[in-house]
C-alpha cells in the first residue's frame, strides 16, 4: 500500500493565512490538517462564546476555506482540522453553508463529545482531549472535511492514518508511529526550521510547512514540499519531538508512544525517516483542560535611566506601596538592561515591571493607574513608563484534571446526520516511570574552556499548564557523552536560578541524544495568568543555551 501524505497548514490560531493554499498547490497531498487549538486558545474562544453563543470556533479557518475549498476538492485532498474549538457543530454548519454558496459538492462531518463544561461548574471551558478514532469514522464514511473540537494534536494524523490503513485500537506500534509523526507536524514550521536553535543552518526566512509520508507499518518520513524554504533534518525533527513533552512515555487517548524507541535517519535532503516507535496501551484516564477566569490583572513598566538604579527602584516601590496595600498579588521585577557609560539612552536604562492581580477589577484598575500616573512629576529623575497604565483586564487559569475514558460520549457526526459512537479504549495501562537508561561512557579528561552551552547543544522549551519543559540535545556522539554527565538536575538549577526552589525532573532519551527537563510550577497558573516575563517559556531553552559552563575544548 502506498504511503499516505499528510500535510499541516496551521500550528496555532493566527498562523500564516496563506499556508493552506501553499500546501494545496505546492505538491501532492492526501490529507491536509490544521491545528488551531492551545490552552490559551480555548480560553479566548470561551470568552468569545460568552459574547456570542454561536461563536467559539476559529474564524480564520472559514476564511481560508473560502479561498481553498474548491482547490482541495479539485485535487482530492481531504481536510481535517480542530478549528471547531468549543463549537465544532457550528463550524461544520458554517462550512456546509460556504460549500453550498460556492457550489462545491463536499461532505462535511464533525466530532463531538469533548465538551464537559456542564460537569465542571465555574469553568469557562472544560474539554477532554479525544483521540483519532472519531476522525477515522468520519473519513471511512466518506467525509471530505472533518471538523473537531478538543482532540489531541496528534489525533489529526492518527485519525486519517487509521482510516486509510484500517488500523484498529490494538495496533499500538502503528498508532504510536502516527502519534510521533503527528507531534512533529502539529506545530507547523517548527519542524522545518522555525524557532530552531541552529536557524543559521538554512534559509528560514519563509519556511515551508511540513508533511509526513506515513506507511502502513507506522513508519514515516518527515519532509516538505519541494522548493519551499526552511530545512528538515534530524535536528529540526529532534527539536520538535522534545517540544512540550516530558518523559519517555508520551501518553494519549489512543496509545502511549515510547519516545525512547524513536530512531531518526537522514533519508536525503529535507527528508528524515522516523521508525522503531513502540506503542503501549493508553492510560486509564483522559486529560480534561479546565479554563476559568482567575480575576483581573494590570501592569506598568517604569524606565529607570542612568545612575542609582537600585535607589530609583526602591523609591517607586515605596511611593506605590499605599495603592498596592490591599491588592491580592503584587510582583515587582527589576530587569537590569542598563550598562555603564552607555552610548544610547536605551542601553543606559533598566526596566522596573509591576504586575498586579486581584479578584476585584477596581483594585487593580484605576486605583493602580492613577497612583502610577500621579508620580509623573513627583518621583525619580527621568521618570517615564513604557506605556500609560490602562484598565484592568481579566486573566485566565488553566488546570488539567482527569476522567475515565467512559466519562465522555465520543461521537462522529457524519455528513448525512448519522451519529456513530466511538468506543472508549478497551485496554489501558497505568503510566509508570521508565527506568533510567545506562549513561554513555564519559569523555576522557582534558582541557576545558568557559563557554556557552549553546555551542555544543540545541534546546527547545514550551509550556504545559503551569509547568515548563526544556529539551536539550547534542548533535554529535562526543557532545552527548559530555552532556549526559554534565547537565544534571543540579546543574540545570544552578544555570536557571528561578528553578532552584521548584521540582525539576530530568528524563534521558539516549537514541535522540537528548535530555528533557520538566520544571514544575515555573509558569504559575498557566500562560493566561502571565506569571512571568516569558509566560509560555518559549525562550527558556535559549536562556539555558546562553549560560556558561566549563566545556571540553575538544567539543569547541
Amino acid at each position: 500500500m502506498r504511503a499516505l501524505r499528510i500535510g499541516n497548514a496551521s500550528g496555532f490560531y493566527g498562523d500564516r493565512f496563506d499556508a493552506m493554499r501553499e500546501m494545496l498547490t505546492g505538491g501532492e497531498l492526501d490529507v491536509l490538517t490544521g491545528d488551531y487549538l492551545a490552552e490559551l486558545t480555548m480560553l479566548i474562544l470561551g470568552r468569545d462564546r460568552l459574547k456570542d453563543p454561536g461563536a467559539g470556533y476559529a474564524r480564520t479557518f472559514l476564511r481560508q476555506l473560502e479561498e481553498c475549498l474548491g482547490l482541495a476538492h479539485e485535487r482530492g485532498v481531504r481536510i481535517v482540522a480542530n478549528a471547531g474549538g468549543l463549537n465544532p457543530a457550528g463550524l461544520a454548519d458554517a462550512v456546509r453553508e460556504l460549500a453550498e454558496r460556492l457550489a462545491i459538492p463536499v461532505r462535511v462531518a464533525h466530532v463531538e463529545g469533548d465538551d464537559l463544561t456542564a460537569r465542571h461548574p465555574g469553568s469557562l471551558a472544560a474539554h477532554a482531549y479525544l483521540g483519532g478514532f472519531g476522525i477515522a469514522a468520519c473519513l471511512r464514511e466518506g467525509a471530505d472535511v472533518v471538523i473537531t473540537g478538543r482532540v489531541t494534536d496528534a489525533a489529526l494524523v492518527t485519525g486519517p492514518a487509521a482510516a486509510h490503513f484500517g488500523w484498529r485500537p490494538h495496533d499500538y506500534d502503528r498508532l504510536a508511529g502516527a502519534v510521533v509523526a503527528g507531534h512533529v507536524l502539529e506545530c507547523g514550521t517548527q519542524a522545518t526550521g522555525g524557532n530552531y536553535a541552529y536557524f543559521q543552518d538554512g534559509d528560514v526566512r519563509h519556511p515551508g510547512f511540513p508533511l509526513a509520508e506515513l506507511h502502513e507499518d507506522g513508519t514515516a518520513v518527515i519532509t516538505k514540499h519541494p522548493g519551499t524554504g526552511g530545512l528538515v533534518d534530524i535536528g529540526t525533527v529532534t527539536a520538535q519531538l522534545l517540544y512540550e513533552t516530558s518523559g519517555a512515555r508520551y501518553a494519549g487517548p489512543d496509545v502511549t508512544a515510547r519516545l525512547d524507541t524513536i530512531r531518526l535517519t537522514q533519508d536525503g535532503p529535507d527528508r528524515v525517516r522516523v521508525d522503531g516507535v513502540r506503542g503501549e496501551p493508553p492510560p486509564p484516564t483522559l486529560k480534561v483542560g479546565l479554563n476559568r477566569l482567575g480575576g483581573f490583572r494590570n501592569e506598568v513598566t517604569f524606565v529607570l535611566t542612568g545612575l542609582d538604579i537600585d535607589a530609583k527602584a526602591a523609591l517607586v516601590r515605596e511611593q506605590m506601596a499605599a495603592a498596592l496595600g490591599k491588592v491580592a498579588e503584587v510582583r515587582w521585577d527589576l530587569v537590569r538592561t542598563d550598562r555603564p557609560d552607555a552610548p544610547t539612552e536605551e542601553t543606559a536604562s533598566a526596566l522596573l515591571r509591576l504586575v498586579v492581580r486581584d479578584p476585584d477589577q477596581e483594585a487593580v484598575g484605576r486605583a493602580l493607574s492613577g497612583a502610577a500616573v500621579e508620580l509623573a512629576l513627583a518621583s525619580y529623575p527621568g521618570f517615564h513608563v513604557l506605556a500609560p497604565p490602562g484598565k484592568a483586564s481579566p486573566y485566565g487559569v488553566f488546570d488539567g484534571v482527569y476522567v475515565p475514558h467512559g466519562a465522555v460520549d465520543h461521537v462522529a457526526v457524519l455528513h448525512d446526520g448519522r451519529r456513530v459512537p466511538v468506543a472508549p479504549a478497551h485496554e489501558t495501562a497505568v503510566l509508570d516511570d521508565v527506568p533510567e537508561p545506562v549513561p554513555p561512557e564519559p569523555l576522557p579528561p582534558g582541557p576545558t574552556r568557559r563557554a556557552p552551552l549553546g555551542l555544543v547543544a540545541g534546546a527547545r522549551s514550551g509550556d504545559k499548564g503551569g509547568n515548563a519543559n526544556v529539551g536539550v540535545w547534542a548533535r554529535t556522539e562526543e557532545a552527548w557523552r559530555w552532556l549526559a554527565h554534565e547537565l544534571t538536575t543540579g546543574r540545570f538549577q544552578q544555570l536557571i536560578p528561578e528553578s532552584r526552589e521548584l521540582t525539576v525532573t530530568r528524563h534521558t532519551l539516549p537514541d535522540l541524544r537528548a535530555l528533557n527537563f520538566v520544571v514544575e510550577g515555573i509558569l504559575g497558573e498557566g500562560v493566561a495568568a502571565q506569571h512571568r516575563f516569558d509566560p509560555q517559556a518559549k525562550a527558556l531553552g535559549e536562556w539555558l543555551r546562553s549560560r556558561h559552563l566549563d566545556i571540553p575544548e575538544a567539543l569547541l
